[in-house]
Order: C-alpha cells, then sequence, then structure tokens
C-alpha cells in the first residue's frame, strides 16, 4: 500500500484565542485545533482527496489521543504516529492581529517529542514509495531528527517529488549558521524547494528571488518556490518560470496559510498541471486559509479552491 504523500516533522496542539486583536493576557477564551506545518500539509493533501500520512511523535498524554483522533478524523494515516513517555505534546498559543501580525508562542519544553525520531524506527520501504514526500526544516534543527530526516531523504535517492519545506523558524535553531549549514545541505537531496524570501536567505544566502530559485535550482531541484509575500510567488525549473500574483482576500488569520499553500502543491503536482495553474491553485488555497480562523479545520476541498478563483477573476 502506497501513499500520495508522506510528511515528516511538527505536530502540536494550537490553541488560537476567540478573541481577534486581543494581547493573551486579556483573552479569555482559546479554540483548539491541530497544528504543526508537516502535519497541516498532509490535512490539506487529504482534502483534496490524497492518500496521506505523517511521521511525527507525541506525548503520551491527553493531547497525543486528541492528535490522533483529529488526524484520523481529516482522513490522515496515524500509524507512523508514535508516543514518547517522557515528554508532553507540544502546545502553540498565538495572538491574531489581522492582516498581518500573527505572533506564535510554542511550548515546546524540556523538548518536543517530533525531535525524537530515530531512523531505525522508520519505514523505508514506504517513504520510498510515496509519490511525494515531505520534510521540513523544523525537523533538522536537532538530534535525533536532524539525522533521521537526512536518512529519509536519502533513502528517496532524489525521486520526484522530494520536498523540501524550508521552513525556518529561528527559535528553534542555535544560530543562523548552523540552520545555513544543514538546511542547505538537505536542499541538494530534494526535487522541490520551497520557502520564503528569509527562508530562502538562510538556505541559499540571498534573499533576492531571481538568484534565491537559481540557486536552489543549482543545488540540484528539479521545481524552485519562492514566495515573495506581496509581489506573489516566483516558481521555476529548468525550462519554465511562472509568477503568480496574491489573491486577494480579507485576512483573518494569516496562520496556516502556507500549510494550504503545500497540500494544494502537491495535489497540483499529483495531478499534472501546468506551473502556472499549480501556482494559482496552491496560492489560491492559501488565500482560503487566511480568510478564515482555524487552521487544519479551514483547509480548503478542490471545489473551494476553484469557486475563490472564479469570485476572484469575476471581481
Amino acid at each position: 500500500m502506497s501513499y500520495d504523500l508522506i510528511t515528516m516533522g511538527r505536530v502540536s496542539v494550537d490553541l488560537y484565542p476567540n478573541d481577534v486583536g486581543v494581547r493573551l493576557p486579556e483573552v479569555t477564551s482559546f479554540a483548539k485545533f491541530l497544528g504543526g506545518s508537516a502535519t497541516n500539509v498532509a490535512v490539506a493533501a487529504a482534502r483534496h482527496g490524497r492518500r496521506s500520512a505523517v511521521i511525527t511523535r507525541t506525548g503520551a498524554d491527553p493531547f497525543g489521543d486528541y492528535i490522533h483522533q483529529a488526524l484520523r478524523g481529516f482522513g490522515v494515516d496515524d500509524r507512523f504516529v508514535t508516543p514518547v513517555s517522557h515528554l508532553p505534546t507540544p502546545v502553540v498559543f498565538c495572538e491574531i492581529f489581522p492582516p498581518d501580525d500573527f505572533p506564535l508562542y510554542f511550548y515546546r519544553f524540556p523538548k518536543a517529542p517530533d525531535l525524537e525520531l530515530y531512523e531505525s524506527e522508520l519505514d523505508l520501504d514506504a517513504i520510498r514509495a510515496a509519490r511525494i514526500f515531505w520534510v521540513t526544516g523544523t525537523g533538522l534543527s536537532e538530534e535525533p531528527s536532524r539525522a533521521t530526516t537526512l536518512a529519509a531523504l536519502r533513502a528517496r535517492e532524489h525521486r520526484s517529488h522530494t520536498v523540501l519545506d524550508l521552513d525556518y523558524r529561528p527559535m528553534f535553531w542555535n544560530d543562523v549558521e548552523t540552520a545555513r549549514t544543514v538546511i542547505g545541505a538537505a536542499v541538494e537531496h530534494a526535487t522541490v524547494a520551497v520557502g520564503n524570501l528569509d527562508e530562502c536567505e538562510v538556505a541559499v544566502g540571498t534573499r533576492d528571488p531571481d538568484k534565491a530559485a537559481q540557486a536552489l535550482l543549482d543545488r540540484g531541484v528539479e521545481l524552485a518556490v519562492v514566495k515573495q509575500g506581496p509581489r506573489g510567488v516566483l516558481a521555476r525549473t529548468r525550462t519554465e518560470e511562472t509568477v503568480v500574483p496574491p489573491v486577494p482576500v480579507d485576512v483573518v488569520n494569516g496562520l496556516g496559510a502556507g500549510d494550504a499553500f503545500g497540500g494544494a502543491l502537491c495535489h497540483g503536482l499529483l495531478s499534472g498541471w501546468d506551473l502556472t495553474r499549480i501556482m494559482r491553485f496552491a496560492n489560491a488555497a492559501g488565500a482560503y486559509v487566511a480568510g478564515q480562523l482555524a487552521c487544519a479545520d479551514a483547509m480548503p476541498d478542490e471545489a473551494e479552491v476553484d469557486a475563490l478563483l472564479a469570485k476572484v477573476a469575476h471581481d
């Protein structure tokens, strides 16, 4: 049995305030959601009908139970999600200040169980057979997850599609130079690299979109995707390039938009669409989630993304 998509990396329980525009000390109630970029990408792809699984670890606690329940509810296979007895399931709080300020507060202490991934526990046959294998930069931030993630990437033998979400979060690294070295080396095992300008600068040393895309191609990827914020998304292969503008939307919560983009990118790659259609679809999926409070719970299906694209075209 093979999967359309296997992701590997961060998981959490996200607690979002029900009060928008309010600092955490004044928030009176929260809503609970499944979180973590690798997990959310698997959920997003499942919403598009893709057979998805995630490789991660939780605490052996009630929040760990919730993560299994939520994954199954979203149609994501949880067989590769295992408990770590001595570590708690991570919790993430955020503040919501639309349209562009969404501070995150990670509670991953003393260590997140999703960083306790060991190569001996991987199902390398399943990883090799997956039509898309997706890892994130956060999984490279600490051992043993770093070595395990690199082992999984090597097992793919540069098979399409092997995706590295550059996903640089400074609080997870001791210093930016270590991140640059480790993430930069991981790029050489990927066939697709995805990141914003900050993340590209860490991975390849430049935040110039054209130079970053070319640097990623020079490292061996077949598709470089550079998110340029208000300038849209640049996608480049060795023979083709497209730049897709942002999809206008009234932003409620920008968290999770990148993960919706990722799941839609996977769906487009698996569907064999042309590059411009894939980027337009992924961009719209991200915008759709940015217009919602929730993250995993708000991931759109194909019809909802197409409806947003049609609305934008009509407007």
